[in-house]
């Protein structure tokens, strides 16, 4: 990256980048499951909960008032949480679960279940294949690689985020 384009390069926008990606990720999601016919896991389930968390928090630190100087630290690692969550749910995801037979009353179905997702919008959140029925790839890459990707590039995204405030304090 230029200097100049470092030095114009703000939180914000970056933040309203990770958000949109994380909300593109799960309409991809969404796609293939009524679009395609790839029934969701429990795993994949709890990874669109996920992109939903990184893409609100993302949103709620882009627009906190510039009044609040920790909004880059506590927003940045707020997402980089939620991020690094979603990289342990989809090795794990890629790891374990979609080589056993059954994933039922994992932790991702509990979470499901306990927060009550899968009631309040069943065309969106509802357990529909196990994860070893529902192991698909995209070019020969497990769909959950893919996801640990964008999740690495917005922990990435948010280490940067919660950096630009230090290095503009000094």
């Amino acid at each position: 990256m230029t200097s100049a384009l470092q030095k114009r390069l703000t939180p914000r926008p970056v933040l309203m980048v990770v958000a949109g990606a994380a909300l593109v990720a799960v309409g991809a999601a969404l796609y293939g499951q009524h679009v395609q016919g790839m029934q969701p896991c429990p795993w994949c389930i709890l990874q669109r909960m996920i992109f939903l968390l990184i893409a609100v928090l993302a949103l709620l630190t882009a627009v906190l008032p510039a009044s609040w100087r920790w909004r880059w630290p506590v927003g940045g690692a707020a997402v980089g949480l939620a991020a690094l969550s979603g990289v342990a749910a989809a090795l794990y995801q890629n790891l374990v679960a979609a080589r056993q037979p059954s994933c039922d009353m994992t932790l991702a179905d509990r979470i499901i279940s306990g927060l009550g997702a899968d009631a309040l919008l069943p065309e969106m959140f509802e357990v529909r294949a196990s994860c070893a029925d529902a192991a698909v790839s995209l070019f020969g890459v497990p769909y959950e690689l893919l996801s640990c990707t964008l999740y690495l590039v917005i922990l990435a995204a948010a280490v940067w985020v919660m950096r630009k405030q230090e290095r503009s304090q000094h």
